[in-house]
């Protein structure tokens, strides 16, 4: 469960990361903060689908 709420906090850094650099004209800080965004909802994703089968196996 602990990693689900990683994953969350990460693209959530990568959000305000980006509005920081939005705020100040950062192009480093809004590509960082992008790229964090899309590595927290891909591991959010990968979670989902380890979930989705853990859930067909246990109905077998």
């Amino acid at each position: 469960m602990s990693d689900k709420f990683e994953n969350k906090g990460e693209e959530l850094k990568g959000r305000a990361k980006e509005a920081v650099g939005d705020a100040t004209g950062n192009e480093q800080w809004q590509a960082e903060g992008k790229a964090d965004q899309a590595k927290g909802s891909l591991k959010q994703a990968g979670e989902k689908i380890k979930d989705a089968v853990k859930g067909i196996k246990d109905k077998d």
